[in-house]
């Protein structure tokens, strides 16, 4: 538990945009960031298990944080963090997909968006813990090597189709407005 509350003390230590409202809360309260941290994330673990809207809490979570700091990244010189996001995107948008596919069911589930909350919350993760960086190295990359190859082969076949309808529907658009026009 000690290990725990230590890197809590860290992470009120660093310098960022939560960390900073913190400290001018705690400047004009007189009340400790820690215990004002406590209660921010006691209220909003209430508020995902029994809030109206916590589908969209826990999505705006799992996006603005990512979005800000994913434009950080961007740009910043270094290439690194740049990675870092790219794959907790990755990750992100599978699980969105799947999610898709399942929220009918899952939603039905006391607790879910807490859940999902704590999933998106382990994905963007900081350090060698990251969720995201942990499933695009065991699940997604394995995936991806595997079936790559068809994958392209798959995309370029359904390019070349839809690039083919384009230009049909282009000549047939082209076909019409002449016909109007001589029909004027």
């Amino acid at each position: 538990m000690d290990g725990l509350r230590q890197r809590f003390e860290r992470l009120l230590e660093q310098r960022n945009l939560a960390t900073e409202a913190l400290g001018a809360l705690e400047a004009k309260t007189g009340v400790d960031k820690r215990y004002l941290a406590a209660g921010a994330t006691t209220l909003l673990s209430l508020y995902l298990l029994f809030g109206y809207g916590a589908s969209l809490l826990c999505n705006l979570i799992g996006f603005v944080y990512p979005a800000y700091a994913s434009i950080k990244a961007i740009e910043s010189p270094s290439k690194e963090d740049d990675t870092v996001w790219l794959t907790y995107w990755v990750v992100y948008s599978l699980f969105g997909l799947a999610e898709f596919f399942s929220d009918l069911l899952l939603s039905w589930f006391p607790f879910y968006y807490v859940g999902k909350c704590a999933f998106l919350l382990f994905c963007m993760i900081p350090g060698p813990w990251n969720g995201a960086r942990m499933l695009y190295r065991r699940v997604v990359r394995q995936l991806f090597l595997k079936h790559h190859e068809a994958v392209d082969s798959v995309m370029r076949d359904l390019s070349g189709r839809a690039l083919d309808v384009a230009a049909g529907i282009t000549r047939d658009a082209k076909v019409s407005v002449t016909q109007l026009q001589q029909d004027k």
